[in-house]
């Protein structure tokens, strides 16, 4: 009986030097930059619809730990610290 060649997919990932971090924290930016505001149980919905395969399963903490790194807000610059550094380069 042949068995399907992703029944070993974590071995075939560290093969190429994939690790399931890597993987999971290229896709999870990917992912937070089009799909904005995911939480919880939406962000496990994703990360199955990404990675059906069970051996994937463990990463999906992974996954949602980058994910909600990726979609931080990023933080504002106070506009005082940045005035002296404007008026220097007007004028």
């Amino acid at each position: 009986m042949n068995t399907p060649m992703t029944d070993n997919l974590p071995q075939i990932c560290s093969e190429v030097g994939l690790t399931c971090d890597s993987c999971t924290a290229g896709t999870a930016r990917q992912v937070a930059a089009i799909c904005k505001g995911l939480r919880g149980k939406a962000i496990g919905q994703m990360f199955v619809q990404l990675y059906p395969n069970p051996a994937c399963a463990p990463a999906h903490k992974l996954f949602a730990a980058h994910y909600e790194s990726a979609s931080e807000a990023p933080k504002r610059r106070d506009f005082m610290s940045v005035r002296p550094a404007v008026m220097a380069a007007v004028a």
